[in-house]
Order: structure tokens, then C-alpha cells, then sequence
């Protein structure tokens, strides 16, 4: 029994280091690898805030009538497009038409009375009181013409501006009185953003001032031109409105949901160029050069501009990094420039 331990324990002297020297042989050396590094740099950058805004036309009107009256005729339907001066709405309007040849009928007497009252001051059979009183009389009754023929000519509706009929709330044979809001239209080649801006952000917006726009249902992402700034805030939201004028898409339309970036506070960051930052799954990695060796570092990202990629987290400035023929590299393994 002795004799057979000990042959075991010779036995397991003489394998051990042989099993050893084995493991040493299949572990070859990292080659090593030619990449370009980039410094981390620090740069001042304002911070961006996303507010939310709606697309709206520039020219938009709500066609109201003027008059009392029954609608003989509609020629529009809803988007329709329609060029200034076009008809929109005719109203029936005879009890103002009677008003008119009233007034006509008036000033054409006022007018025979001055005549009359001219030829007899000439002959001294008038006064000069008797014909300024016609004068009066004949200047009421001009302008009662002039203001039953406007009247009148409010029967007759015509397109402001050259645009699209985006609501329509009557119909031929329906009865229009003052005030009664028939069409809506607006010019759908002209269109701004109309969005809240706090209170607190308001005074760094000037008109004429640059801001992106993004707009998510047309894919679209655009700058736009700001027009107007409210010179004061709603105390209620603390927040001012504005409105951005866009260049024309065909993609755009009214009602379109946006998101604006105002420029917000100065901060400082440090930023890489764009193809440092490796993915994998949901880790962001960076390979950071010291020793000639490529360390693996985890960083959390921030926006990306001009190239760069802002590091939140995970670097320092001066700290150099792989940016180039990193996309296989192994934590620990050599490196060297080309």
C-alpha cells in the first residue's frame, strides 16, 4: 500500500509541470496594432433646450359676413385653392340694393335743388344761405350713397390673399347675418412655429435669430427665422410666446406638432471625434492610449456637433484615445502610431 502512494505522488510531480509548460504555449502574444489617437478637448458650449410648438400659417383669415342676407352662392370647397380677389361667398341682398336706389334717387333730388338754387343766386332770386344749405344736403346724400353702395358691395365676398379654404361652415340657401364666420383660409406656403418660451430664456431670443426646428410626422429637421418675441410673459405659464418662419416643404402643414432648441446656459464639456466611442449592446467604450497599450474605458455620451461627440462621463481632458482602427481592439493590447 506505501509503495503504491508513492509511485502516485512521483507520477503527479512529473505531470504538473508538464501541464503547466502546456498551458504557457497556447497563450500567444497580442499583436501589435497600428491606430490613430485624437486628445480630449475641452470647449465651451451653450446648452440646448427643447421646447414644444405648433405649425401655423402666417396669412390666415376667418371670412366673416357683414351683412344679413340669404347665400346664393358658395363656388368653394374645403381645399380649395383660391388667388386674390377670387369669389368665396355671394349673399342676396335686395332690401340693401332697395337702400341704394332710395340714396340714389335722394341725392339725384339734392343735386336738381343745387342746381336750382345755383341759377337763381346768379339771377339774385336766392340767397347765397339758401345755396349752401343745398350744398350741405347734397353732400348727405352723396355720402349716403357712397355708404349703401360699400354696404352693398360687402354681399359680394372675395379672397384676401391667394391660399387654401381650410373650413367651410355654409352652404347655398343658408341665411349669413354680421358677424357669422363662413370660411376660414390660410396661405399654406407661408408657415411659422408658434411655441412657448420661458420666461427665464425669453430675453436671449431676438428676432431674425437662427433656432433649429424639428418636425417629427414629416421627418423633417430645418432652421427657422425668429419673427416675433412677446415683449412680456403670461404670468400664469411663465412662459413667452414666439413665432419662427420656416421656408417652404411640401411636407409641412398646418397643426404639425414641432420641437425648437433655444440656446440655453454656457457650459464646458470635453469632446472626442466622432468614431471614438465603440457601442456594444448598451455600452459605450472608449480605448484610451497609455503605455503604447489600448485601455478600455466605459464613458456616457452626450450630443454630437461639428464632428465631436461630447463625454459626460468617463474621460478627462488631456487624456488620449484611440479614434481610428479601434473597432478590434482588445483591452491590454499594444498599440503604436503609423
Amino acid at each position: 500500500m506505501q509503495i503504491r502512494t508513492h509511485v502516485m505522488f512521483v507520477l503527479m510531480m512529473i505531470l504538473v509541470p508538464g501541464l503547466g509548460a502546456h498551458a504557457q504555449e497556447v497563450s500567444p502574444a497580442l499583436p501589435v496594432a497600428v491606430v490613430r489617437t485624437s486628445i480630449v478637448i475641452e470647449q465651451t458650449v451653450p446648452t440646448l433646450v427643447e421646447v414644444v410648438g405648433t405649425l401655423q400659417a402666417v396669412e390666415r383669415a376667418a371670412i366673416a359676413a357683414k351683412v344679413t342676407g340669404v347665400v346664393t352662392d358658395v363656388p368653394v370647397a374645403l381645399g380649395s385653392r383660391v388667388n386674390t380677389g377670387d369669389l368665396l361667398v355671394n349673399i342676396s341682398a335686395r332690401e340693401i340694393a332697395a337702400q341704394l336706389n332710395q340714396a340714389q334717387a335722394r341725392f339725384k333730388q339734392a343735386e336738381r335743388n343745387l342746381l336750382r338754387e345755383q341759377t337763381l343766386l346768379q339771377k339774385h332770386a336766392a340767397t347765397a344761405e339758401t345755396v349752401k344749405s343745398m350744398q350741405d344736403n347734397y353732400a348727405v346724400a352723396s355720402a349716403a350713397v357712397q355708404e349703401v353702395r360699400s354696404m352693398l358691395g360687402y354681399a359680394t365676398i372675395t379672397a384676401p390673399f391667394s391660399g387654401v379654404i381650410t373650413q367651410k361652415n355654409v352652404h347655398a340657401g343658408e341665411l349669413a347675418t354680421p358677424g357669422t364666420m363662413l370660411l376660414r383660409m390660410e396661405n399654406d406656403q407661408k408657415l411659422q412655429v408658434a411655441c412657448a418660451v420661458p420666461e427665464s430664456l425669453v430675453f436671449q431670443i431676438r428676432p431674425g435669430q437662427t433656432l433649429t426646428v424639428t418636425i417629427p410626422t414629416a421627418g423633417l429637421t430645418m432652421n427657422g427665422k425668429v419673427a416675433e418675441v412677446a415683449p412680456s410673459a403670461d404670468p400664469a405659464s411663465r412662459t413667452a410666446p414666439i413665432t419662427i418662419d420656416l421656408s417652404y416643404n411640401e411636407k409641412l402643414r398646418t397643426g404639425q406638432f414641432a420641437r425648437v432648441k433655444l440656446p440655453g446656459q454656457i457650459k464646458t464639456s470635453l469632446f472626442v471625434p466622432d468614431g471614438t466611442v465603440l457601442l456594444r449592446g448598451q455600452m459605450e467604450r472608449v480605448f484610451v492610449a497609455a503605455d503604447n497599450k489600448a485601455h478600455l474605458r466605459l464613458v456616457r455620451t452626450g450630443m454630437h456637433q461639428d464632428g465631436l461627440t461630447e463625454i459626460v462621463a468617463g474621460l478627462n481632458s488631456g487624456e488620449t484615445v484611440i479614434c481610428q482602427n479601434n473597432a478590434h481592439l482588445v483591452d491590454g493590447q499594444p498599440i503604436k502610431s503609423p
